[in-house]
């Protein structure tokens, strides 16, 4: 009999022997592995979660109007883009929709097989094709970081249901040409789904969505889990081509992916505002300098200050030896680089998603000044 499928172990739980190695440290383990936010939400946008009424109905799957139009109205302030209200649905974070798109694709394509996405990436990409019963094929990242797309064999191409883009990207950090991407799909006819989720932390120039090249062929995926740090509440919402669109939110409504009514009152209200997500950017910044100096002083590697996101990325020759010496070290834990595909084997993630006293015992655990 043919085995079915069996889950492969979650990445982050193969972390798990390094924490009584860390929990040893008086202060405790340190997690900068997974990221996941520490700072508080506006207390604004709580009242809003508290106070909507709500909670009794079932939400439209698609979302609310408020949502909706304060996903518009933020898109057209913050990319000068202008995207119809019919063509924007709610999801239940985004991971889920990245996870589950691949199998609505392939109930609309049968005869496309296969889930493109970058070499260096969220695992949950690949993921996404297996729980789907597709090929995963990896694309090549650039010296840069961004994608090969020249790399892309013409085979798969043809087979291709989705191209996946992750700009700023996880783990690296890096910006990817998203007018390229989208011409590369438009030419081969393969939609391009851009996770936009950590462009409110860009800092090598303005943050970008592939929705500046037009709607036709894409959907860009916005989250409120690191813009606002509502990781919790699991809001987020697609935008773009108008047929892609519109066919996710019948499928949707079918599987129940609806966002809690409270919820879509909070998303709504944190999309309205933009002094908290500067805020917070500045925190971000700081935190990565300052990490990024801790480490170089201890270890002696270069750790590069990322394009975007608030992850160091940084070569430390073995990602697990160097995860096993800073939880030794430290106290704290890091994600091997292999976490994102073999390319990153050599790698390490640390992600600054703790609060400032907890860095700065980080670097008194090291004796980092």
């Amino acid at each position: 009999m043919t085995a079915g499928f069996v889950p492969p172990p979650y990445p982050y739980d193969r972390l798990d022997r390094f924490k009584p190695l860390a929990n040893a440290f008086d202060g405790g383990l340190i997690d900068l592995s997974i990221g996941t936010p520490c700072d508080a939400p506006p207390r604004f946008v709580i009242d809003a979660l508290s106070q909507s009424n709500s909670e009794r109905g079932y939400p439209p799957s698609i979302g609310t109007d408020a949502l909706r139009r304060a996903a518009q109205a933020w898109m057209s302030r913050r990319f000068d883009v202008d995207v119809p209200l019919t063509q924007i649905g709610a999801c239940v974070g985004t991971k889920e929709f990245v996870a589950t798109t691949a199998q609505w694709l392939h109930l609309r394509s049968p005869h496309r097989d296969t889930v493109l996405y970058p070499a260096v990436s969220y695992p949950t990409y690949e993921m996404s094709a297996t729980l789907a019963g597709c090929r995963a094929v990896a694309v090549q990242v650039t010296a840069a970081g961004g994608l090969d797309l020249a790399s892309i064999d013409p085979a798969d191409a043809a087979r291709a249901l989705l191209l996946w883009v992750n700009s700023p990207n996880n783990p690296t950090g890096a910006l990817d040409d998203l007018n390229a991407a989208a011409a590369w799909g438009r030419a081969n006819d393969v939609p391009v789904f851009s996770d936009e989720c950590y462009v409110e932390f860009t800092w090598d120039g303005p943050g970008r969505t592939i929705l500046e090249s037009g709607l036709d062929g894409v959907v860009a995926v916005h989250s409120l889990s690191k813009r606002s740090n509502l990781a919790g509440l699991r809001a987020g919402f697609y935008a773009g081509d108008p047929e892609l669109v519109t066919y996710l939110q019948e499928v949707r409504k079918h599987v129940g992916m609806l966002v809690p009514g409270p919820v879509q009152a909070a998303a709504a209200v944190a999309l309205a505002d933009d002094d908290h997500v500067a805020a917070q950017r500045d925190i971000y910044r700081r935190r990565l300098e300052r990490m990024a100096h801790i480490v170089t002083a201890w270890s002696g590697l270069e750790v590069p200050f990322p394009a975007g996101a608030f992850y160091l990325w940084f070569d430390a020759h073995d990602g697990w030896e160097f995860a096993e010496k800073f939880a030794t070290a430290a106290g704290a834990l890091a994600s091997p680089g292999d976490f994102y595909g073999a390319g990153g084997a050599n790698n390490v993630r640390i992600a600054v998603v703790q609060p400032d006293d907890r860095i700065e015992l980080i670097a008194r655990r090291l004796g980092v000044s």
